[in-house]
C-alpha cells in the first residue's frame, strides 16, 4: 500500500480488525520510510461494475460517491452515521448481485431514494430534489405530498 505521506510504496499492517457493520476492515498500516500511520478499509469487491450515465457516458461505481451523496442528504440531520453506512453498503450490495456489468445511474437513484424513504423523509426530499432536479417551489410542494401519503392537489 502506498504511503499518502511519502509515496513510499511499503507499508506495513500494525493493527487489523472488521468494521461495526462487518463489511470491511479497518487496517492500521505504517509506512516503512516516513514511519506515519495510516488507516485503509478493504471491502469485497464482487465484480467492476460500470455505471452508465444519463448522458451516455460510462464511469466506473464507486462507492464514495452514493456515501457522499447520503451524507449531504443527511447533513444536520438526526441520522447517525452506521445507517448510513449501512444504507450504502446495500445499495452497493444491490447493484453488485443484479448480475449485470452495467448498470444506470438511474437504477442506483431509484435504490438510495428507497433507502432515503426508509431513513429520513427530510434527506428523502433533499436527494430527490437534486436527483429530479426540482425546478421551482411547486415541484418541492407535489413531491413533499407524495411523502406525506398527501395526493397533490
Amino acid at each position: 500500500m502506498r504511503c499518502p505521506f511519502c509515496a513510499h510504496e511499503d507499508s506495513q499492517v500494525k493493527d487489523s480488525r472488521p468494521t461495526e457493520d462487518n463489511t470491511s476492515i479497518r487496517r492500521r498500516r505504517q509506512c516503512g520510510s516516513c514511519g506515519a500511520r495510516f488507516t485503509t478499509f478493504e471491502r469485497v469487491q464482487l465484480r467492476e461494475i460500470t455505471v452508465i450515465k444519463t448522458d451516455g457516458s460510462r464511469q466506473p461505481f464507486d462507492r464514495s460517491k452514493i456515501e457522499q451523496s447520503v451524507s449531504l442528504a443527511c447533513r444536520k440531520r438526526s441520522v447517525e452515521r452506521d445507517k448510513i453506512d449501512r444504507l450504502v453498503s446495500g445499495v452497493q450490495r444491490q447493484v453488485e448481485t443484479m448480475g449485470e456489468s452495467e448498470v444506470s445511474s438511474l437504477a442506483i437513484g431509484e435504490m438510495v431514494m428507497d433507502g432515503l424513504r426508509q431513513l429520513d423523509s427530510v434527506a428523502y426530499i433533499r436527494f430527490a430534489s437534486v436527483y429530479r432536479d426540482f425546478s421551482e417551489a411547486r415541484d418541492f410542494e407535489e413531491f413533499a405530498s407524495t411523502v406525506r401519503g398527501i395526493v397533490p392537489e
